[in-house]
């Protein structure tokens, strides 16, 4: 890239963007309290003293808040992007100016992209966290003679769980691997509420469309999947679904939506997003017969669930707007697509509600040092994040909501211990 500022430590767009950065990081502080009361506990703790943590997260103002948290921790950290369209080039000049290990900036070409991730394995981490696997996998084929060195690591997301899964079946994963994403308090709010408003806003921001009366194809209806969902119903579309999975396909005619295959639903949609973890949901097909000015956007990790290459081949591209993409096709008929078909929510938009991600960041914090006190204890293979900790982040969050739950009184905890008592 040209026209970087770069030093020993860093490469971003430019640092004169840190003081703004500082404030937006601020911003998220301010409601982030379940984490930041994590981070006033390290701080006197210090769990990570001497620790060295390679991060590959969407470089945002939400993921500054959890690295300020496992710096006052003790730990040495190194921060690279997970999507080449998700960095905030303010936040990452803030944690430049602050003395933070970060290559990565907004649009990365993909010889970039590699080269931070490389930048961040050669500090020789001790923990990984991941969004994605693309961090780990690099470590895995490229620096094997590293991996005797890491403790263990952290996914934050579905699409890199199913990796690390698939991974861990052909017994290729060579180190112990938390499935962040899988505790309850990460999936239930930020895949459900986190990517619902922020894929919604993300859509917004590129295209100014109104949504209501908009037929609007969700394919997936896992956790992200139903929260798009929701809200597009909440602003007055007619809804969709595209579904795979039996059991999810039902949820969905039972949540009141249309559920019918992709074949049918590309002749009458107005807005597709794709949330599946998957290749290729949206193709060339669907698009041939899909109406003039039909939109199409991603929420999932990478940017393989629309055919784009196949899209690029069926017609001329003009950029109409930051993020937005008109491909003219023959007929004289438009197809739009949002943010090159990467994560729509991170490229238009700013990702997730602050407060949403510290529930998740909560996570990766409390992971990060159940894995340090737990050196060499655990097993190499997708790990569970013990359901104790799930539970302190929502006694965390709680608190911070200044919400009060019930108790159970000593006859009760009795009763659920007993088997005696019957009819």
């Amino acid at each position: 890239m040209t026209n970087v500022d770069a030093g020993e430590n860093y490469e971003v767009k430019d640092l004169n963007l840190a003081e703004q950065g500082r404030k937006n990081i601020e911003w998220a502080e301010s409601q982030m309290a379940a984490l930041l009361n994590v981070r006033e506990r390290f701080a006197k703790e210090r769990p990570f003293e001497g620790i060295r943590i390679g991060a590959a997260l969407h470089p945002t103002k939400e993921t500054a808040v959890l690295v300020r948290t496992l710096v006052a921790g003790g730990a040495d950290v190194a921060l690279c992007a997970s999507n080449p369209l998700s960095t905030q080039d303010d936040v990452v000049a803030a944690l430049a100016k602050e003395g933070v290990k970060v290559w990565a900036y907004k649009g990365e070409t993909k010889e970039d992209y590699y080269r931070y991730l490389t930048n961040v394995i050669k500090t020789q981490p001790n923990y990984t966290i991941d969004d994605g696997c693309d961090l780990v996998f690099e470590i895995h084929n490229k620096h094997p003679e590293l991996i005797s060195d890491i403790i263990a690591g952290a996914e934050e997301t579905t699409t890199g769980v199913i990796r690390l899964k698939a991974m861990e079946n052909g017994n290729a994963l060579k180190y112990p691997m938390f499935a962040v994403n899988d505790l309850k308090t990460k999936h239930m709010f930020d895949n459900f509420l986190g990517t619902g408003q922020s894929t919604i806003d993300g859509i917004l921001r590129a295209t100014s469309v109104l949504l209501a009366g908009k037929n609007f194809v969700v394919c997936g209806y896992g956790n992200c999947g139903r929260g798009i969902a929701l809200r597009a119903r909440g602003m007055d579309s007619n809804v969709i679904v595209c579904e795979i999975d039996p059991v999810r396909a039902l949820q969905a005619a039972h949540d009141g939506y249309k559920v019918m295959p992709l074949a049918e639903a590309a002749t009458i949609g107005d807005i597709f997003v794709t949330a599946t973890g998957n290749k290729h949901v949206i193709r060339t097909e669907h698009m041939k017969t899909m109406k003039n000015g039909a939109i199409l956007a991603n929420s999932g990790h990478f940017d393989v669930e629309i055919d784009v290459a196949g899209l690029e081949g069926m017609g001329k591209k003009e950029n109409v707007r930051p993020f937005l993409d008109r491909y003219v096709l023959g007929g004289g008929k438009n197809i739009y697509l949002i943010g090159e078909g990467r994560l729509c929510n991170l490229v238009a938009a700013e990702g997730h509600p602050s407060i949403v991600m510290a529930q998740s960041f909560c996570g990766q914090a409390l992971a990060a040092e159940y894995a340090v006190k737990n050196r060499g204890k655990l097993p190499v293979q997708v790990i569970n994040v013990p359901e104790a900790i799930d539970n302190e982040i929502a006694v965390l969050q709680l608190d911070a909501l200044g919400v009060r739950k019930d108790t159970l009184t000593e006859d009760q905890e009795r009763y659920l211990k007993s088997w005696e008592e019957g009819t």
